[in-house]
Parts: C-alpha cells; structure tokens; sequence
C-alpha cells in the first residue's frame, strides 16, 4: 500500500481546517500557501472532500471552506478511504473480497488479510484531533 499525494494531501487539508475550525471558513488560498499545494490540485482534493460532506463551503468575501463535523469524528481511514479507493496492500484482497483464481490455495492469503485488518483497525483509531493533538508515537 501506497498513499498516494492525493491522499495525503486531503489529510493536510483537514489536519488545516481542523486546526483552524473555530476561525469560521478558511480560504483555499491560505490553504494553498501554508501547505505549498497548487491550487488546481487543492481545488480537485476540496471537490472530493465537499461532495462526500466532509467539508462545507461557503462562498463570497468571508467565503471558503470548514469542517462539516468536530475533528474528532474523521479517522484518518475514512478519509484515506475516500480518497484513495482502497488501502489493501494487495490488490487480490480489495473491497474485502478474495477476487484471485488461487485464493482457495494460495498460501500468502492469510499474511495479506491480517495486515490488511491490522492497517483498518489502526487507521479507523486515529482521528484528527489525535493528530492536531499529537497523541501519536511517531515510534
């Protein structure tokens, strides 16, 4: 498994305007520029973000965009997952589902589905507000 920079940068987003939620709506462009993402891009990231509501926004003057929940509610796999598809580390085990011809045989099955297991469970226990925090060994 590979994050990839859309997945981690929708993580620097939210990480942002959760540090920043009680400031009201926070402009893309500051956004941008405290976390060195173009625009473009962001404006891609925010989009996914909005539509699965995880983000509101507002537009005009005083405009932009703000957590549609309490940081403490996101776990950094449920926005991994909205961004990245899916965190299996091997694709025969996606969506929960053993799609290989050889998976009734396939000796490696059981490693990949553990850790499988073991990368969800870890990523659904840490939210936003762990992070904002900091209650995460860097260990």
């Amino acid at each position: 498994m590979i994050v990839s920079t859309k997945g981690r940068y929708a993580l620097r987003v939210m990480l942002e305007l959760a540090r920043y939620e009680n400031e009201g709506y926070i402009s893309l462009k500051s956004i941008a520029e405290r976390q060195n993402i173009s625009m473009k891009y962001l404006e891609s990231i925010v989009s996914t973000l909005t539509k699965a509501s995880y983000v509101r926004s507002m537009r005009g003057k005083e405009g932009g965009y703000c957590l549609s929940r309490p940081a403490s509610s996101y776990t950094i796999g449920s926005i991994l997952k909205l961004t990245e598809g899916s965190l299996s580390p091997v694709s025969c085990i996606e969506c929960g589902q053993s799609i290989c011809e050889k998976a009734d045989s396939c000796l490696t099955l059981p490693i990949w589905k553990h850790l499988d297991t073991m990368i969800d469970e870890y990523l659904e226990s840490v939210t936003l507000e762990d992070l904002l925090k900091q209650k995460i060994a860097a260990d």
